[in-house]
């Protein structure tokens, strides 16, 4: 007789249930695992008849006997550690070495040779999907259940070995549930506040706007300009996340095993900073078993792209789906995934190879031929989708002297504010900012006055504006118009907006 215990595996951005169904019959030695499971599962047999020998048990390859493990359902790739202990216990349970009642109960955790349980990832999305399928009780490794404590309607256990499992499961020593824990409201963790960055008055106002409305911004400048400090400084601006953004974070984070066991949840907006040397893959997300990259770890946060024309010409070219759409869909052998991209994207650059082009202060030595290749690493379909394109110019010793600068704290709050507006705006729907704007928003929310129009028209002519680039004026004027507060965008808005397109418009 088959006996079944339940268990889940992470597909994209969610979990799915898994019923582990062990029937065991008299025959030559077998123990076979089935159900279109991967490498890391087949070799979970042999972790799992240490752990069960170990315990004192009498494990698979002890007796003449037929053990096969099934895997539901057979279409959806199993991956991973985590089916270790629910295959242990079915087989447990199966073979009559322990008796109880596996209804309601979900398990995962990875066995070590010892019986003792390890840590896995992608707890969070498994534990949702236990509270959503109506399971009561979810059974883990110790480390692991805070992640999932956040979760109502659910008792969350976490356990050492598999001896405490079965010790627990017996009722011979009930181990306790965790307390829910909640998601605790934090500030900004920026390394830097706009108090420290002297001058720079045009790229912080950008930032500011950047900030309010999610939208795209690139600064280009020499070396020593303070490009980088201005985008880790942005996070230093971005408005607290909410609990559903927060639980979003935390799920993305729990997938791709980077959550810390101290600090189970993200209260905090991400702010992602990849080298340019990183790879495609790392980048965009991928595996063999798609997995969330850069572009996703970044999501409701901050992409950093220092030295911007130095990546990847597939990487920066691979950021059109993600920056149009705010979502990215990774393809391969093993299945399709579709991660969301929602963030605001920051990239930095110089002007040119040496990064002295434009300097009153140092001679370019590069030849115009080099500066031109070097501007063309960015094509003209990514500086489309770049909101605000701005210059930063080496800083004057006047204002390195000065200490009168604002600080993060009261730019945040304008932000704060501008934001407040745009929720009321987008109320009911899943639009958080102005950047997400669709053309049917884009219609309904910024409608534009007759007088208005003949600047529209001369803008879109003078600065030869693509239709997305005239869309994208149009979002950032609402967003300028918010800051400031204003119910009707004026043509100063417009106007302000413009200034930001980039030069390659001109």
């Amino acid at each position: 007789m088959a006996i079944t215990i339940f268990s889940g595996q992470v597909v994209g951005l969610d979990a799915q249930p898994i019923s582990v169904e062990v029937d065991i019959s008299p025959g030559l030695h077998l123990f076979s695992i089935v159900g279109l499971a991967d490498k890391e599962v087949q070799e979970s047999r042999e972790r799992i008849a240490a752990a069960i020998k170990n315990l004192g048990a009498l494990a698979p390859h002890k007796k003449s006997q037929r053990v096969i493990v099934n895997l539901a359902p057979a279409d959806i790739k199993k991956e991973g550690p985590a089916f270790d202990l629910p295959i242990a216990l079915g087989y447990l349970l199966a073979s009559g070495q322990i008796s109880f009642d596996p209804a309601g109960k979900l398990f995962i955790g990875e066995l070590g040779l010892d019986g003792t349980l390890r840590r896995v990832s992608g707890v969070l999305p498994t534990a949702m999907m236990a509270r959503d399928q109506g399971f009561t009780h979810l059974i883990l490794p110790r480390g692991n259940g805070r992640e999932a404590s956040i979760l109502d309607g659910m008792s969350v256990i976490e356990a050492g070995s598999l001896s405490e499992v079965i010790e627990h499961l017996s009722e011979r020593t009930p181990l306790p549930a965790l307390a829910h824990a909640k998601i605790r409201d934090a500030e900004p963790e920026a390394a830097v506040d706009f108090k420290d960055i002297r001058g720079q008055e045009s790229a912080k106002r950008a930032l500011e706007i950047a900030a309010a409305g999610n939208h795209n911004l690139l600064l280009s400048g020499p070396p020593g300009a303070g490009k980088t400090l201005l985008a880790q400084a942005l996070a230093s601006i971005l408005p607290p996340l909410d609990f559903e953004e927060a639980l979003e974070i935390t799920k993305i984070y729990s997938i791709a095993g980077k959550l810390d066991e101290n600090r189970p949840f993200i209260s905090s907006r991400p702010f992602r900073n990849p080298h340019h040397t990183s790879s495609y893959t790392s980048i965009i997300g991928g595996g063999s078993y798609p997995r969330p990259g850069e572009i996703t770890l970044a999501h409701r946060g901050v992409l950093f792209l220092d030295e911007f024309p130095e990546f990847d010409r597939r990487v920066s070219e691979a950021l059109r789906q993600p920056l149009e759409e705010r979502r990215i869909t990774v393809a391969r052998n093993q299945g399709v995934a579709t991660f969301p991209a929602q963030f605001i994207f920051a990239a930095a650059m110089n002007p040119c190879p040496c990064g002295n082009f434009g300097n009153s202060r140092r001679d370019c030595i590069c030849s115009p031929g080099e500066i031109s290749r070097y501007k063309k690493k960015l094509s003209g379909p990514i500086l489309d989708r770049i909101d605000l394109c701005v210059e930063t110019p080496a800083v004057e010793y006047e204002k390195l002297e000065s200490g009168d600068e604002e600080p993060s704290e009261t730019i945040r709050g304008r932000v704060i504010r501008a934001r407040a507006t745009q929720e009321k705006r987008f109320s009911g729907s899943a639009i958080r900012a102005n950047a997400e704007m669709g053309l049917r928003e884009i219609k309904q929310f910024i409608p534009i006055r007759d007088d208005l129009r003949p600047t529209l028209k001369l803008a879109h002519e003078r600065w030869r504006l693509s239709a997305r680039g005239y869309h994208r004026v149009l979002k950032l004027s609402r967003t300028i118009a918010d800051l400031e507060g204003s119910a009707d965008i004026e043509a100063r808005h417009i106007g302000e907006a413009l200034q930001y397109r980039p030069r390659q418009e001109l």
